[in-house]
Parts: C-alpha cells; structure tokens; sequence
C-alpha cells in the first residue's frame, strides 16, 4: 500500500491509502476503515451501494447525510441526481474526501455536529443518512429517540432515515435497538441485513421505507464489482426484533 495521506487530528489520526495492485484508495481512522474507493470514487463496500439504491428508490431531492470518511456515497449520489448536503465534525474528512476521493465541490459541506446541525436547519429532506462512528458505534446522540424524533420533524412527509450499523454477528441486537428508538420517534423501521454473517454491516431504516425493494448496484466500480453484487443478494429485509437475545442486553444502547 502506498500513502498518500496523514492528518493528525482532535478525532483521531486520519490515513489515506492506495492499493499498488488495483488503485483502490481507503480512508482509515486510526485501525478502522471508512470508506474504500476505486480510483473514481465508487464505493467497493456493498453496504454503501445498498444505500445508494435505497435512497434512489425515494422521491429524489434534498438528501442529508451525517457522516463524510471518504465521501463515496455523496459522490454516488450526486451522481444519480440527488442533492446532497453534508455534515461532519472533522474538516479534514471533506477536505481528504474532495482531494483524494472525488467528492464533487458542488456538494455542500458543512463542518459540525449532525445533531446541531438538525436542530438550526430550517430546511426539509427527502433523505437522511446517518454513517457516522465513533470507533464501530454510531455516538449516543445520533441514535436515541430525541434524535429521530428531531430527525423526524426535518424529513419531507414523504422522507426516509437510513443509519448504517455495525453489529458483531447474530446475537448483537443494537441494529434492533436502534430501530425500536426509530419506532418510538414514530417511524416505521425495517432493516437490510445478512444473518449469519459476523462483523457486518447492518441498515435501519424508517420512515416512507415499507416499500423500498432489495437494492442492485446502480454504478459499477472498476474494483469488486462481482463481490459487491453477491453481498446485495444476500441482503434480505427484516422487522426489527421486539426481543434481544440474553447475551446481547449487556451492550446495552
């Protein structure tokens, strides 16, 4: 792997990688991985297509997404149509994400927290997307029932939440969790998810998201395309779980 970047920063420090092999560019923060691109800045993680498609289905418009890393699925929706504006605390994700990622100027950028954001915005979205971590947990204030609710009150009446989870294997109900806060807020909730799959990806969804179909890559990477498509196929839609397993109520949310 090459380096192409290291940004020091009060979250962390951030790497920019290329692959000598293939191109692929990924952005790590500390030991995680973020975002990982072709070198057009198309996604080569088959959560982040997932979330392309499933928003593509909804009225396109005003998309908000909480959460930058190397921008790729802003890039992909732009790309499709959408507008898109976005939000995240640390300045040097936006400014990596356009030099090394492609991330369109044209998409607005803001520098914050996505819950001050919401909470002055005075605007309505078609969509919005949480994809924001600290280390694999998305932080409390992006996931509790005050949040969606707030989130709830900036979505268009036709609007859709979509977070991106990471559990560890079957028996992690936070994905579950946070979809049972969504229906508190008073979002219908559903999830795309793989059973069976350990350290995986997980997308709650809520809101106008009952008749959302199960998403096909819409732009094809130069990289991966053939294991980008047979993860999607794996995906399957699900109610959330009223009941959690004994050994998941530790982590608690």
């Amino acid at each position: 792997m090459i380096t192409l970047a290291i940004r020091s920063t009060e979250f962390g420090e951030v790497t920019v990688l290329q692959s000598r092999a293939t191109g692929a560019i990924a952005y790590c923060h500390g030991d995680h991985y973020q975002s990982e691109a072709d070198p057009n800045g198309i996604s080569l993680a088959a959560y982040i297509h997932a979330l392309h498609a499933l928003v593509a289905q909804t009225v396109p418009g005003e998309v908000l997404m909480i959460g930058c890393g190397g921008g790729t699925l802003g890039t992909m929706l732009a790309a499709t149509g959408q507008k898109v504006t976005i939000v995240d605390v640390d300045p040097e994700s936006i400014t990596l994400a356009q030099q090394y990622f492609g991330l369109p100027q044209e998409i607005d950028c803001h520098v914050g927290d996505g819950r001050a954001f919401l909470e002055r915005e005075e605007n309505v979205f078609d969509a919005i997307v949480i994809d924001a971590f600290a280390g694999d947990r998305i932080p409390a204030h992006l996931r509790s029932t005050e949040f969606f609710r707030l989130a709830r009150r900036r979505l268009a009446p036709h609007g859709s939440l979509f977070l991106n989870v990471f559990v560890a294997h079957d028996l992690d109900a936070d994905a579950d969790r946070i979809a049972g806060s969504m229906e508190e807020a008073g979002l219908p909730a559903r999830l795309l998810d793989t059973p069976g799959r350990v350290e995986r990806n997980v997308i709650v969804m809520g809101g106008a998201v009952m008749a959302l179909q199960s998403p096909n890559p819409l732009i094809i990477p130069t990289i991966n395309a053939d294991e980008i498509v047979a993860e999607l196929q794996q995906m399957r839609f699900r109610a959330p779980r009223r009941r959690w397993p004994r050994a998941a109520d530790n982590r608690g949310s």
